[in-house]
């Protein structure tokens, strides 16, 4: 299959390709889709058939949910949820458009395709003007995971998603790269008090502030279970691995530098905080971005594990950033990325 790439920097004087795209959404085909997050490969979320053809692409696990995109129309909502919560309407007005994913009781007629068979389902207005021309234009919801191989790092840019699907779905829409570059926070909303099932790119601290209470799912700090199943992306199978194994350390970044310089070699991966990428001579160095900006290692955290593959390196060392904030998310992806290989530094020498 020839993948056709839409270049869509903005709505205005781009209606006709736009219009193509959600065309072929409405058809049954697979287009990727740029999001403030990350890349999206989205479908018909509707069309069971479409669906399927997401998880053939990816080689995604079938019993992975998916999470449903629409317009930033809160009478969307309803149209596919059902017993919608009061903490759900305000958290939409004020969080959407934006990278917040709420689990929901589902209406029937969202497929199981598309939840991976639970009575629940993921949903989220995305911040990009483009994607929610084209999810109006088509009509229906949007299923979308990220647009990775499966267990990759997740496509920050257009470039990303065709070097991973190109040649397995119809067209990939390049809108720029993505403003966040960690996938959406997901909340369950199905239980009390809510749950935090994913951190991402809105802070458990903005969450709290009109939720109050909010817990954290035993999946964001480990590995699930064989015998566990998800309930939203991102929370069983190991994600956004490079090929080489990863090992994560925590702690001081000074003393994090020092660990991992002590046992570096020209064999070795090192994503580092800008300030320490001199303390690495003999290794390969990419920058997460500097330790207090969260944000710039949000955007670098997954461009930073994917260049890897294009090296020869047999380790990956990684500093991590605290959890405040956005550090929350991007040290959960790098957690992820080692299979919670994790080296703690707190209270130790190196």
């Amino acid at each position: 299959m020839k993948t056709e790439l839409l270049t869509i920097p903005c709505v205005a004087g781009h209606e006709e390709e736009i219009a193509h795209a959600a065309a072929l959404l409405r058809e049954g085909a697979l287009v990727a889709l740029p999001t403030e997050t990350v890349y999206g490969l989205g479908a018909d979320a509707l069309n069971g058939a479409a669906v399927a053809g997401i998880y053939e692409a990816k080689g995604r696990p079938s019993d992975n949910p998916l999470i449903i995109h629409v317009p930033n129309d809160l009478s969307w909502l309803s149209r596919y949820c059902r017993d919608v919560p009061e903490l759900a309407w305000r958290l939409a007005e004020r969080f959407w458009p934006g990278p917040l994913t709420m689990i929901l009781r589902r209406d029937p007629c969202v497929p199981d395709r598309t939840t991976g068979g639970l009575d629940t389902v993921g949903v989220r207005c995305p911040d990009h003007p483009v994607t929610e021309a084209i999810i109006r234009a088509a009509g229906h919801p949007i299923a979308a995971p990220s647009a990775n191989t499966s267990g990759r790092p997740s496509c920050t840019t257009a470039a990303e998603v065709l070097e991973d699907v190109g040649g397995k779905i119809a067209a990939v829409v390049d809108g720029g790269p993505c403003a966040v570059g960690v996938e959406s926070t997901i909340l369950d909303l199905t239980v009390t008090p809510p749950r935090l099932l994913r951190p991402g790119g809105m802070p458990l601290e903005d969450l709290r502030a009109v939720c109050g209470e909010i817990d954290l799912d035993p999946a964001v700090l480990r590995l699930m279970g064989e015998g566990e199943r998800p309930r939203a992306p991102g929370m069983k199978y190991r994600h956004y691995a490079p090929h080489a194994p990863v090992t994560v350390v925590t702690g001081d970044p000074d003393r994090t530098a020092a660990y991992i310089a002590a046992r570096a070699d020209g064999k070795t991966g090192v994503i580092c905080f800008e300030e320490y990428r001199e303390r690495f001579p003999w290794s390969v160095v990419v920058s997460l971005g500097p330790v207090s900006d969260k944000g710039e290692q949000a955007r670098h955290v997954f461009s930073d594990l994917r260049f890897f593959d294009q090296t020869g390196v047999q380790q990956i060392f990684a500093q991590c950033p605290d959890p405040d904030g956005l550090g929350f998310a991007v040290a959960n992806r790098l957690k992820k990325a080692a299979g919670f290989h994790v080296i703690e530094l707190e209270g130790e020498g190196p």
